[in-house]
């Protein structure tokens, strides 16, 4: 229905979806460090610009000594820095300018354990490069490099997961081996990231945690350096609320863009939903694409919209995914006017993703283990598992040199629920299938293959379909 502005009288009856998306214009931090005191970390004692030494002692005290004084910029001399685990605080801008390059340290010893949630489940995790826990009115900017040395993680993940799979642990292998962020943001809030690059993620590299008010802007993430880092997801953005995501480019070899909220019995117990997430005017290259959301579905993803993207040679355009055991759902999702050319599939949903990993099941003779795998191997009941995906809009994209344009499966219990798709143009191999969807509207879709295949839609209840074209 197309939206019309009725006036009654002096009243005035806006649109629907104008109404649904004023969300908009909150996301984002409220503010930004102001104070014009500056704190140049080479002025302090352990800071050793070009050597191979950690200056994070060093760099942590201007970080100290900027928000005892009540705030201001911290600024390096142009150079290289090798540092472990810094902790920014209220009203601290970390300045990372032009011609500066921070090297992570090799070895978890600099990276201090703390409390925090990984892929859904709450447990001890090292530190990570740049912390921003429990603060308020905090930036980390410039033109700089962060090199995350990531490598290190890469081989140390590899090397135990082969082993765990061999024993039927592959579902603990991702939590078993240790590895650390680049940048941690948790249950903080006015948060301003901009304008840096990211090289060689060991792990995530943007986690945004349990907070609100926070903008990821202009950065440059590039994880495939030398290698193809498993994990190393892009920005994500877990159970946190009022998030801009502007003006991006990241190259992955996982989630590009990606939104969370809790894992299986534990996040059903902490039951905090990501919603209010506005990301637009970004790059998706290597790795998921501009939007995948899930699998940790547990807490609810809603209120979310994503347009202006790029994918190039990305794995989708879109992917929403869930498992059985997890729960919540996904719902209140836009994506418009994206570009892809080199995806994997277009369009992908699934409420029994990656099962191998998905599933806690422990191998007979294990009695002893640690006390994250008690958590995960806690039962979930059938009727909290059912995860439901359901008003879900995607329009306006056009996508080229695609391998399949629909892979989309729901289940006779949670079908996958009100899409609406308009004016999409794929070119694919494969046009792919639909199953266990109702109350979807297609108005305006063109999938053109070599053999002129047509979408296969099969238990399926109210698929609408206006002028589809299959060349």
């Amino acid at each position: 229905m197309r939206n019309i502005i009725v006036f009654i009288g002096c009243l005035v009856l806006l649109p629907f979806e104008l109404f649904s998306q004023q969300w908009i214009n909150d996301v984002g931090a409220r503010s930004f460090p102001s104070e014009a005191a500056v704190f140049k970390v080479n002025d302090y004692d352990h800071v050793f610009e070009g050597k191979l030494i950690a200056s994070t002692q060093g760099i942590q005290a201007a970080i100290d000594d900027c928000a005892a004084k009540g705030g201001g910029t911290v600024v390096f001399e142009p150079g290289s820095y090798h540092t472990g685990a810094l902790f920014l605080k209220d009203n601290v801008h970390l300045e990372i300018g032009e011609g500066v390059e921070l090297w992570a340290l090799h070895g978890l010893d600099y990276y201090p354990e703390i409390v925090t949630r990984v892929a859904g489940i709450q447990m001890k995790w090292p530190s990570g490069i740049i912390n921003i826990l429990d603060a308020h009115n905090v930036a980390v900017t410039g033109k700089g490099m962060i090199h995350a040395q990531g490598k290190y993680h890469w081989e140390r993940y590899w090397n135990l997961r082969d082993k765990y799979t061999s024993m039927g642990l592959r579902w603990a292998a991702d939590y078993d081996c240790k590895r650390v962020r680049t940048i941690q943001v948790s249950n903080s809030e006015d948060v301003t990231l901009r304008g840096f690059k990211v090289e060689q993620s060991g792990f995530w590299t943007v986690h945004v945690l349990y907070s609100k008010y926070v903008t990821v802007n202009g950065l440059t993430i590039r994880n495939n350096i030398d290698g193809f880092g498993p994990s190393t997801d892009g920005v994500n953005i877990d159970s946190s609320t009022y998030v801009h995501v502007l003006n991006c480019d990241v190259d992955c070899n996982d989630d590009n863009y990606t939104l969370k909220a809790g894992r299986d019995a534990d996040g059903l117990r902490i039951n905090k939903p990501c919603e209010y997430v506005y990301i637009h005017d970004c790059i998706a290259r290597r790795g998921g694409g501009p939007l995948v959301i899930g699998s940790e579905t547990s807490g609810w993803i809603r209120h979310v919209k994503v347009e202006n993207m790029k994918a190039i040679g990305s794995h989708h355009v879109i992917h929403l995914k869930s498992a059985f055991t997890r729960g919540g759902g996904i719902e209140d999702v836009t994506l418009e006017n994206v570009q892809a050319d080199g995806v994997t599939e277009f369009c992908v949903v699934t409420l029994n993703w990656n099962p191998s990993y998905s599933y806690a099941q422990l191998p007979e003779g294990v009695t002893e283990m640690p006390e994250h795998w008690k958590v995960m191997l806690e039962e979930v009941p059938k009727e909290k598992g059912l995860a439901i995906i359901r008003n879900i809009t995607v329009r306006n994209c056009h996508a080229v040199n695609t391998g399949r344009a629909f892979n989309v499966s729901g289940t006779e219990e949670s079908y996958i629920s009100d899409f609406t798709f308009e004016n999409i143009f794929v070119a694919a191999s494969k046009a792919g299938s639909i199953s266990y969807a109702r109350n979807w509207n297609i108005n305006g879709l063109t999938v053109k293959t070599p053999a002129g295949e047509e979408v296969v839609v099969s238990d399926s209840q109210k698929v609408k379909m206006n002028n589809v074209h299959f060349e």
